[in-house]
């Protein structure tokens, strides 16, 4: 591979720079056993932009997360080196906020939908809480909903304020004329997820 796995110097490398970090998005999805497809890179939130590094065939490339500091995060266990991931309720948010950035809302349906079991509504509610992001918690609120997860999605919508903003599901520069609206989340519903 070129160098040693990220997994083993990722924490010493952000030490080193002096940046919060933490295993995110479809990297920390794999660690809760979702990977619905094979991850040719590491992906880390960080609070500073940083251009992708390449170790031989390994690469990593970071996303930046303003307040990362008040995401959820834990330790992996059993790992072979230190190593902060987000916990399973931040990986989905993360996964919903920054879709468009991992291939479409689509790609963040199928890498959330294993990771729901794992999910619980008293650490969801601490983490809209830090979070404080009304259109991702309504997005993320749909997509449970539709899933089937009526309970978290119900703690998503009991957090929400009682007057939504209408905004689209996929956010685009596209026309959103003739788009029909899910009114519950205050959703326009131009994806076919």
């Amino acid at each position: 591979m070129g160098g040693p796995p990220v997994n083993w110097w990722l924490d010493d490398y952000f030490k080193w720079l002096g940046h919060p970090y933490y295993l995110a998005l479809q990297s920390a999805a794999a660690v809760y056993g979702s990977s619905p497809q094979a991850l040719q890179v590491t992906q880390v939130m960080t609070d500073s932009p940083r251009r992708e590094i390449k170790v031989g065939r390994l690469r990593l490339r970071c996303f930046v997360k303003r307040g990362i500091e008040r995401t959820p995060t834990q330790p992996l266990p059993n790992a072979y080196a230190p190593l902060n991931v987000s916990t399973p309720e931040a990986t989905a948010f993360d996964l919903v906020r920054y879709a468009s950035r991992i291939g479409g809302i689509a790609r963040a349906v199928e890498t959330l939908s294993p990771l729901l079991p794992l999910l619980r509504g008293p650490e969801l509610k601490h983490l809209l809480q830090a979070e404080e992001e009304t259109s991702t918690a309504q997005r993320l609120g749909y997509i449970l909903e539709r899933a089937g997860k009526e309970k978290l999605a119900e703690a998503i919508h009991a957090w929400l304020p009682t007057r939504l903003p209408l905004i689209p599901l996929v956010p685009t520069g596209a026309s959103l004329a003739d788009v029909p609206v899910i009114v519950r989340w205050r959703l326009l519903n131009n994806s076919s997820t």
